[in-house]
């Protein structure tokens, strides 16, 4: 039971991470019509807290070998 919660801690901390940056990364497209593009530059907390929880939940899932 503990290794596969340590396992899936990992695996989503991975994921939140990877959203993590790939949100903070890409642009926000609001309108494209033909060649015109319309971007909004926008908050970029959110994905920064999802790095930070991502984190968080490999340390946890670290921890779960020491005990």
């Amino acid at each position: 039971m503990k290794n596969t919660l340590k396992y899936v801690l990992v695996i989503f901390g991975l994921l939140l991470i990877g959203y993590g940056i790939y949100s903070f990364f890409t642009p926000d497209i609001l309108l494209e019509a033909g060649p015109v593009k319309i971007e909004a530059e926008g908050d970029k907390s959110q994905p920064l807290a999802m790095v930070g929880l991502g984190i968080l939940s490999i340390v946890a899932g670290m921890a779960f070998n020491r005990r």
